[in-house]
């Protein structure tokens, strides 16, 4: 299965997207290289990880929003006795909520607490598109 834009056949053939029907647009979404965050329509706030009630003050009222895809490190592990060497992080977005990911195209001994991260959409094991973080370049 690949999710390309547009593909939405191939979303709703995910058994994770069909487990959680709820979260089928974040993957639409990712299918197109687009970062969308769970927004309360009550409080205004942003939340990580997607739910049916808002955490932050119990509304039902939400929806979808775009978010920058960019955000700063706020901890990370490298484990380095895998192959490939995988850096597990939590990434605090722009918009607030901080979410755990993966950093891709870093170097580990380079990274370090506060830098920027930009998402990187890459595919999964199973083909859905992925939101990855990656340092931001300089310049």
């Amino acid at each position: 299965m690949t999710t390309t834009p547009g593909n939405t056949e191939a979303i709703d053939a995910d058994p994770f997207v069909a487990a959680f029907p709820e979260n089928r647009e974040f993957w639409l979404a990712a299918g197109e290289g687009r970062l969308l965050i769970r927004t309360c329509d009550d409080c205004k706030r942003a939340h990580w990880y997607p739910r049916a009630v808002c955490p932050l003050c119990g509304s039902d009222r939400l929806s979808w929003s775009p978010a920058s895809g960019r955000g700063k490190l706020y901890a990370f592990s490298t484990a380095r006795r895998t192959e490939p060497q995988t850096t597990l992080a939590y990434v605090t977005l722009d918009e607030g909520p901080t979410m755990m990911s993966n950093i891709v195209d870093a170097v580990p001994e380079t990274l370090r607490i506060g830098q920027t991260v930009v998402v990187r959409f890459l595919p999964s094991a199973e083909g859905r598109m992925m939101p990855f973080f990656a340092p931001l370049a300089d310049g």
